[in-house]
């Protein structure tokens, strides 16, 4: 079954076209990953997906239901929050003068009962020790990777059916970017969330999905089964060095 599907959209940033035509779905219960060089549009799908960036064309669906449409924006993005999409943006975008804690409190927003939203911070703790060993210290505190985990748990406490990861792995070091894919199967295999991400390390990425897309210049130019990009020969020469 979709969980998400993408229907032949295009955005434009004023005479600048940043997405043509993009066609791809996300099955639920899968992770699906998307690959591409800098400036190929990823961060834009994702953005559309979430009603951060307007449609010139086409539509997106999520669980069978338009959630954006060229003609006009279907929902605006709380709503889609609402709908169960959760962004961990590239860069994180944490809050640095805000404690872990604060920065957890954000992500329940929609959540009124503060029992719930207790027992989803506790939760985040048990399945980010570090975050539950620091919850009373300001995010500008931690380092890189500890802000990607909070990134990650804050996009967590609303609870969504679809995680979109934009970058997970950027900045940090090697060991740091393999515990937080390892963290990402968890939470598919586990939480039985769909996770859709965008990913510069295109080998660790394909070997952790199910499926995957490449996108080039703002177009889907091949898509496969993650374990056979891996051995497309294209992928290998474009963007895994072989």
């Amino acid at each position: 079954m979709e969980k998400l599907n993408i229907k032949d959209i295009s955005v434009s940033y004023g005479n600048i076209r940043a997405l043509s035509g993009v066609s791809m779905s996300v099955s639920e219960g899968d992770i699906v990953a998307l690959i591409g060089a800098n400036g190929a549009g990823k961060s834009t799908l994702l953005n559309a997906i979430v009603g951060l960036v307007p449609l010139v064309s086409g539509e997106i669906d999520f669980e069978g239901e338009p959630i954006c449409l060229s003609k006009h924006q279907k929902l605006t993005t709380d709503l889609i929050v609402r709908k169960g999409i959760a962004l961990v943006p590239e860069g994180r975008h944490v809050f640095a003068d805000m404690t872990v804690e604060e920065n957890l409190d954000m992500g329940a927003f929609m959540i009124r009962d503060q029992s719930l939203i207790d027992r989803k911070k506790e939760e985040m703790y048990d399945f980010f020790p570090i975050l539950g060993a620091r919850k009373k210290q300001k995010t500008r505190s931690l380092s890189g990777g500890e802000q990607q985990m909070m990134a990650i748990a804050r996009a967590l406490m609303s609870s969504p059916k679809l995680l979109l990861l934009d970058e997970p792995g950027l900045g940090l070091a090697p060991l740091i970017v393999q515990d937080i894919f390892n963290k990402i199967k968890i939470i598919n295999e586990e939480n039985k969330v769909t996770v859709f991400l965008v990913e510069q390390n295109a080998r660790l990425a394909l070997r952790t999905s199910d499926y995957g897309y490449v996108l080039e210049n703002g177009r889907i130019v091949l898509q496969d089964k993650g374990e056979n990009l891996l051995n497309n020969e294209m992928v290998q020469r474009a963007y895994l060095g072989a």
